[in-house]
């Protein structure tokens, strides 16, 4: 299973996608991955010939930073969990890498 963190990465990846005329279908999660995550990962699997799940803790969904700090974070038992399926892709960037310093934010 393939596991992109830059966004580099995986717009190149997606190019490449492009030109081999592949469906993909996406499924944005913050990680702690449930059944119901992996429901939506095989519904999207069923109709498309990849899936990108990402795994991402977005800060900005925070209004409490002890709400921030104390979500779960468990980045290996998801990727785990997700290597069960076939045809899935992750992209687990971090904080710095979706919101690089200079990056203009209007909350």
């Amino acid at each position: 299973m393939q596991t992109f963190v830059t966004r580099d990465e995986i717009s190149l990846w997606r190019k490449q996608l492009a030109l081999d005329h592949k469906k993909l279908g996406f499924v944005p999660t913050m990680g702690a991955l449930h059944a119901g995550h992996l429901s939506l990962v095989e519904k999207a699997a069923q109709e498309n010939d990849t899936v990108l799940v990402s795994i991402f803790v977005n800060p900005r969904q925070f209004n409490q930073q002890a709400d921030l700090q104390s979500y779960p974070r468990m980045l290996e038992a998801d990727i785990a969990l997700l290597s069960a399926l076939s045809n899935v892709v992750i992209f687990a960037p971090n904080e710095a890498e979706m919101y690089p310093s200079g990056l203009a934010f209007e909350p």
